[in-house]
């Protein structure tokens, strides 16, 4: 009985310690479109939103309802060349631009350079 209970209890205890984070991916999703405009990578029109990937990496408390936030984001053109990105911002559950977001590039994969290589 013991251990029932206890297995019960650490099953339920990491549930109830952490606080939600807000849902802030629009924003850093959005500077990082920004970026890879402004770094002449890839234009925004260019960018297929439908096919973006959008995973929280992690998300820390740093004060009463201000948040560190890492997405990891995976944009894709209409070529099929996608652009790996991660991004560091501050968020709350007010407002989601908190702080300016630092936008990393991570990889860029170019399809036509790989199908003129098997060539």
């Amino acid at each position: 009985m013991k251990k029932l209970l206890l297995v019960t209890l650490l099953a339920i205890l990491p549930i109830l310690s952490f606080a939600k984070a807000p849902d802030c991916d629009s924003w850093p999703m959005n500077m990082s479109e920004v970026w890879l405009k402004n770094a002449g990578i890839v234009d925004i029109k260019n960018l297929d939103e439908s096919k973006t990937k959008i995973t929280l990496l992690a998300s820390e408390k740093k004060a009463k309802d201000l948040y560190t936030q890492i997405y990891h984001f995976i944009f894709y053109d209409k070529k099929g060349n996608s652009y790996e990105i991660i991004t560091n911002s501050d968020a709350s559950y007010e407002e989601c631009s908190m702080s300016d977001v630092d936008v990393y590039l991570i990889s860029k994969l170019i399809s036509d350079i790989y199908k003129q290589e098997k060539k």
